[in-house]
């Protein structure tokens, strides 16, 4: 497969662009700064202003995107999350044809409860959500963009807990529901490229939940 990268420089899609060059895939990385990019070798790079730029365009042959894009920090005050992913789905529409997008989300964003502790669904989660204010403002209007695109664009949507730098475990996926517990980076990062490969997971969501050690 020929997967871009969006938010290809940040903690997440650093690592995606790893995972996904072990497991044989073509990888194109979407930079602001091509010229200031440090990317490992057998990395492609597309210089690109995917929050900005309405008129972002994507390689031909893409078979798949997947957005790591975020916010630095929580008050940050302008949106990330939703102007780039409208731009990265405008883009594959243009390109014609089914392809795959993979999102990273978060999960305070999913407010139905399921999978959820009552602790968690009534004091942690709602607590999160008021001190990351506009952050997942963002990330909420993101997943809007994503449930609102065409037939042709083929989406997941990935919840994960916290995210914590430490190494894989036996992570497992949750469909339509909440995982209460911390997530590992690097299993986010093989969750986002396995799922890109899998048409069987376009239309649904899935929170990632951290297992034990490998």
């Amino acid at each position: 497969m020929h997967i871009v990268v969006a938010g290809a420089t940040g903690a997440t899609g650093s690592l995606v662009l790893e995972r996904a060059l072990t497991a044989g895939h073509r990888v194109t990385a979407l930079v602001r700064d091509a010229s200031a990019a440090q990317l490992p070798p057998g990395v492609e790079v597309q210089q690109a202003q995917v929050v900005t730029d309405p008129d972002l365009t994507l390689p031909a042959d893409t078979d798949a995107v997947i957005s790591a894009l975020g916010s630095r920090t929580p008050k940050d005050p302008q949106p990330v999350c939703a102007p780039g992913t409208a731009h990265l789905v405008e883009a594959l529409g243009r390109l014609g044809g089914r392809r795959r997008l993979v999102v990273v989300s978060a999960s305070p964003v999913h407010t139905t409860g399921a999978g959820e502790p009552w602790w968690f669904r009534y004091i942690a989660r709602p607590l999160v959500r008021r001190v990351g204010g506009p952050l997942y403002d963002d990330i909420a209007a993101m997943e809007d963009v994503v449930r609102a695109a065409g037939p042709d664009c083929a989406w997941t949507i990935v919840r994960p807990g916290y995210l914590v730098d430490a190494g894989p475990t036996s992570y497992e996926l949750l469909p339509e529901r909440n995982a209460s517990t911390s997530a590992c980076r690097i299993d986010l990062a093989d969750a986002l490229v396995t799922l890109a490969a899998d048409d069987g997971a376009a239309g649904r969501s899935f929170g990632l939940t951290r297992g034990t050690a490998r």
